[in-house]
């Protein structure tokens, strides 16, 4: 098949496709908020929108300058919005590197006006975080912000230190910093405890147990369950599930709404509506809430001696955007709250090879629940968490509807395929035009036609018998070499007569079935098929098309689908191929053998089967169908003798076949389920069909002490000629195996309740959670060690409730003691192993207790995690040396941070004093060698000063780190590579050339040149190392580019670094691909340089060749089309 767009295609070239066409609609997105930037209040929406028109892969994207201001304006922000405040933290010293202008007044309450002697100076840089809130507070925080994976434990509640007053603290991590959310606990509320993330879950488990509760089945009455349970949850006035289609325009699928607002369900909007860079923040933050729209923003402000911009993009108070403010002004909303609904991506071709190490599937963005209020809204953190976790649930069962939709269709079209496969051999090849089902319902369409023998016959909406003979001579005379077309567009593939066909028919699919026959179906434009949802739907009815409202855009869209149909599926066009293939294989010589056909089709017609050869036929066929079925099966006569037996019933039973056969069934089943069988036997001589029937039958031989099979049968009757049951056919599954862990989970069941539940001293003390922070057991040894009976904590939060600081029934010592069980019982939930920790609290009667906790997860049977067991082991002498033990271990951890953080801090003096002296001298008269001297210099010192930023080296190892995109030529990364290893070189009289040519060296990439620079130095050293003394090493480049559009190119950079001699030692090649466990420093940064050249989509190999060995490393980067 050919078209207009590929119909068929791997998995990874329809990525690229579909990255390609992200990065050319990121273009027409930088446009449009360029020209409203640009255009003020004369910004006419719906022209531009109609301009840019719908984004394809070769549309030329706007200036590299527009799209990269665009971007930078996304990522780099210095607006937040006034609801809450901003500080940014250096990650190792706590201080102030950055806050918002209201900072200072919402946390401080300081008067700038008249200064209080001894009070402290106001917020600023430099300011320690530690200081602006009560003791529990800051320790509370200063633990939190110390835990590996922070965001577990938003919202953190804090006190300020001058005011009293409460806020959420809500923390997430940027390379190098600590960006802290602070939202005011409002009056109303109830403030919530480190361990919010839990208690959130309950906000929301009425409308989980909703969505859980509903049949599969409908996927509309999905949507309208989720939008009216957030609608009843968060109290907005409108609430919208919107779904992306695959050419990423929008449509409003379900909606809810307050009286007298208009409706926005049916309406569609094209792409521009929800940029891309927009699209790409959902997938990273799941939630987003704009409280006010008229609100002025805050700015935020910046430690001056950082070398780069922050970014704001995880924060929970980052601005919106001007352009959309304005969009939510036109359509009367002044506030928002906007849900990601996540699922996972459609598995390509060549996805469903088993693979123990394949990674987790791609994720895409199926949608956004969308919430707008027509008056300033507030939601609490608690709540907004509450609803991230309800879209969780809902994403989850969208994927399900996703999945049993495309089983359904695809059932379907196997279900056409094979009746029209039927209807081909008894009336070729008119059957499949005038019978039902017809090639209509092979696939989606709005009409068909079939041309044979320069006839045609016509279904549905098609174009004239005169145009289906011009489009078909179009093919013949335009796609000789391929075997058919596909398109949504016939205007777009070149169909000359195309706009002479109307609205009636835009897309279509056409296969030849030989030379001269074909096969069409065709589609009607896309708007045809959009509907309004409200009562403002008149032609005649006038809108502001230059506001940029619902409307306006919606209008916009019909501009731009009025010439095209929905895309054809893949699986679509699988189906098209397939009665394709079985149509030119029946009538490969239909041209010559018609008069044939006809004939031994009309003797067929005329010959009789009696009623004896019937019946052959029908056993011979029962015969084939039980011997060649992969589940047991068994037949018996009338009699209810064995006279079919198939291999797999026989490999169960341990019973052969010979054996069985003219066996009685009843000899055959357990004693037990004689009865049961016998009747359902009975019942099924006599015509009643029993399904689901369990019953158990005995093993035989070499099976007979395995035990009977379980099994779950279903009868069927056969019958004769004359529809007399002549036999009964038995199709069963085998239970035995569920049955056995059915058991032995009752068993274990029993076990666990005698071990948790037996007042024994041996037992420890044991309490338990569910998944959302629940209390769900709590033995007797827990009891009696507290003094609190189990039905006193069972069913209440184990965090605030149980264990807490104030009110609780267990009190711990202080607020760090709170939030140390909050990171244990989330470090449980996510990590693999138990974890064993100190713990200590006080009893009902004020004892203090002292011991160890250890924390495991639960999983079901699925794997899911249900809940965590918390035992805990009382101090004994042994114990009190373990925590001895740990203590110390502890110290000595945190002695070498301390060694390591000095070390890096002694090299930054000097490193200071160099880049002021480098400064210096470029304001000095230099000369060009000079200047590119210094240039080497800088790039050096950038290098130095980002690894001094590397503080969390697993960020790095598991891909997680941030890339910079910056303009840079690879001239200068190599010059900086190379000088770095120089000093080690002209030591080792180790010559370096370096054979790229000039074009490739003084190209324009974009790319984080800096690690790029980083990785190359420490290949470079590397392989110098290990050159023989007057050695060489050769370096050269190439560069491979991919036109994305007019001026972006994808670029394939491939470096070789070639040194002679033995190379280097196995060992630490291993170290490299991380395939040794015990790493020395050379493999550590070996594998950390592998691990920076995968972020940038690349992967580095080390090729042994006679005398010589060279690192090949790979690289994604972007290029700019001179």
């Amino acid at each position: 098949m050919s078209g207009s767009r590929p119909s068929h295609s791997s998995e990874g070239t329809r990525r690229s496709r579909h990255s390609a066409r992200i990065i050319a609609q990121t273009t027409v997105d930088a446009k449009l908020h360029a020209d409203f930037e640009e255009s003020g209040s004369s910004f006419d929406y719906s022209t531009s929108v109609r301009v840019t028109g719908p984004v394809v892969e070769n549309q030329p994207p706007r200036s590299d300058k527009v799209t990269t201001t665009y971007l930078h304006h996304i990522q780099k922000g210095k607006l937040i919005q006034p609801f809450g405040c901003l500080l940014a933290l250096d990650e190792k010293t706590f201080k102030v590197i950055a806050y918002s202008e209201n900072a200072a007044e919402l946390l401080t309450m300081a008067s700038h006006a008249v200064p209080s002697v001894g009070e402290q100076g106001a917020l600023g840089i430099g300011t320690d975080i530690r200081s602006l809130f009560t003791a529990p507070s800051a320790s509370a925080l200063q633990k939190a912000l110390g835990f590996g994976d922070v965001s577990l434990l938003n919202p953190i509640l804090v006190h300020c230190k001058t005011s009293a007053k409460p806020f959420y603290a809500i923390v997430h991590r940027v390379t190098g910093s600590i960006i802290v959310d602070f939202e005011p606990v409002k009056p109303y509320e109830v403030p919530m405890t480190a361990a919010g993330a839990l208690q959130s879950y309950k906000l929301a488990a009425k409308a989980i147990t909703r969505l859980q509760s509903l049949p599969s089945g409908s996927m509309e009455r999905l949507c309208d369950t989720m939008v009216q349970e957030v609608f009843e949850l968060t109290g907005y006035d409108r609430v919208m599930a919107y779904k992306f289609h695959d050419d990423d325009h929008g449509e409003v699928v379900s909606e809810v709404t307050k009286p007298g607002l208009e409706p926005y369900l049916g309406l569609h909007y094209p792409a521009t509506d929800i940029p891309q860079a927009a699209r790409f923040l959902f997938m990273k933050n799941k939630v987003r809430m704009i409280v006010d729209c008229n609100a002025k923003h805050v700015r935020v402000l910046q430690d001056e001696k950082l070398s780069s911009d922050l970014t704001l993009c995880g924060s929970t108070l980052r601005a919106p955007h001007s352009c959309h403010l304005q969009y939510m002004a036109n359509m009367d909303s002044i506030a928002s709250l906007v849900m990601a609904v996540v699922v996972n991506e459609e598995d390509g071709e060549g996805d469903n090879a088993p693979d123990a190490t394949a990674p987790q599937k791609r994720k895409r963005l199926w949608g956004l629940v969308v919430c707008h209020n027509t008056t300033p809204r507030f939601v609490p953190f608690p709540l907004r968490y509450a609803c991230e976790f309800l879209a969780q649930v809902f994403a989850i069962h969208v994927n399900k509807e996703v999945e049993l939709e495309n089983q359904i269709v695809e059932k379907n079209i196997l279900r056409t395929q094979t009746l029209l496969c039927d209807m081909l051999m008894r009336d070729a090849p008119l059957g499949i035009v005038s019978q039902s089902p017809n090639i209509m319902d092979l696939v989606k369409c709005d009409g068909a036609a079939l041309l044979y023998k320069d006839k045609v016959w016509k279904l549905g909406i098609t174009p004239s018998e005169f145009h289906i003979q011009e489009i078909a001579s179009w093919l013949c005379e335009y796609h000789t070499d391929s075997t058919g077309l596909s398109t949504d567009s016939l205007h777009d593939a070149g169909f000359p007569r195309a706009l002479a066909l109307g609205d009636s028919v835009c897309g279509m699919a056409a296969v030849r079935i030989s030379s001269k026959d074909m096969i069409f179906w065709f589609r009607s434009h896309t708007a045809g098929e959009v509907r309004w949802g409200g009562a403002k739907h008149d032609p005649d009815d006038r809108d502001d098309a230059r506001r940029m409202h619902p409307r306006s855009s919606f209008k916009a869209f019909l501009e731009v689908v009025k010439t095209r149909s929905l895309p054809w599926k893949d699986y679509e066009m699988d189906a098209i191929h397939s009665l394709q293939l079985i149509l030119r294989n029946a009538f490969k010589d239909g041209e010559t053998t018609d008069v044939n056909t006809k004939i031994i089709y009309s003797k067929l017609n005329d010959l009789k089967i009696d009623g004896i050869q019937e019946l052959e036929a029908v056993t011979s066929e029962m015969v084939r169908l039980i011997e060649t079925a992969t589940v047991p099966i068994l037949a018996v006569d009338s009699d209810g003798l064995v006279n079919g037996w198939n291999t797999k019933i026989a490999e169960l039973t341990g019973l052969p076949v010979d054996e069985a056969i003219g066996k009685h069934l009843l000899s055959l089943v357990e004693d037990s389920s004689v009865e049961i069988v016998k009747r359902m036997l009975e019942n099924a001589l006599e015509g009643t069909e029993e399904q689901n029937v369990q019953f158990e039958i005995k093993t035989h031989l070499s099976r007979a002490d395995a035990g009977p099979i379980s099994l779950v049968v279903n009868a069927c009757a056969s019958r004769d000629l004359h529809e007399n049951v002549v036999g009964v056919c038995f199709v069963a599954h085998d239970l035995t195996g569920q049955k056995t862990v059915m058991d032995k989970f009752t068993r274990i069941e029993g076990d666990y309740k005698a071990i948790i539940q037996n007042p024994n001293p041996l037992i420890p003390p044991i309490f338990g959670t569910d998944e959302f922070g629940w209390c769900t057991e709590w033995n007797p040894a827990m009891s009696k060690l507290t003094g609190l009976k189990r039905e006193e904590v069972m069913d209440k939060m184990l965090l605030g409730e149980v264990f807490g600081t104030q009110k609780s029934c267990c009190r711990l010592k202080n607020q760090e003691a709170f939030v140390n069980l909050g990171i244990v019982l989330n470090n449980a939930v996510t990590s693999q192993e138990a974890e064993k920790v100190s713990f200590a609290f006080y009893t009902r009667g004020g004892k203090y207790v002292e011991c160890l906790l250890c924390v495991s997860k639960k999983l079901d049977r699925e794997g899911v995690v249900t809940g965590v067991f918390c035992f805990l082991q009382l101090a004994s002498h042994e114990l009190q040396q373990a925590l001895h033990v740990q203590r110390l271990a502890e110290r000595t951890a945190l002695k070498r941070l301390k060694a390591l953080a000095y070390i890096k801090r002694q090299i930054r003096n000097p490193l200071s004093g160099i880049m002021f002296t480098r400064k210096m001298m470029e304001g000095s008269e230099l000369g060009p060698e000079q200047r590119r001297i210094l240039q080497t210099s800088a790039l050096c010192q950038k290098q130095l000063s980002k690894i001094l930023d590397d503080s969390d080296l697993e960020s790095i190892i598991e891909g997680c780190l941030d890339l910079e995109m910056k303009e840079f030529s690879l001239n200068e990364v190599l010059t900086a590579s190379t000088s770095q290893v120089m000093m080690k070189s002209n030591g080792k009289s180790v010559r370096i050339t370096n054979d790229t040519g000039e074009e490739v060296m003084s190209d324009t990439l974009y790319g984080d040149s800096i690690r790029l620079q980083q990785v190359l130095a420490d290949f470079m050293l590397m392989s110098v190392n290990f050159t023989p003394s007057g050695g060489e090493l050769t370096v050269t480049a190439s560069l491979r580019k991919d036109q994305l559009g007019r001026s972006v190119h994808l670029a394939y950079l491939e470096i070789r670094i070639t040194h002679t001699g033995a190379g280097l030692p196995e060992f630490l090649l291993n170290q490299m691909f991380g395939t040794e466990e015990d790493v020395s420093e050379e493999g550590l940064s070996l594998m950390v340089s592998r691990k920076l050249v995968k972020l940038m989509n690349g992967d580095v190999q080390y090729l042994r060749q006679a005398g010589k060995s060279s690192f090949i490393i790979t690289a994604e980067l972007a290029a700019a089309n001179k």
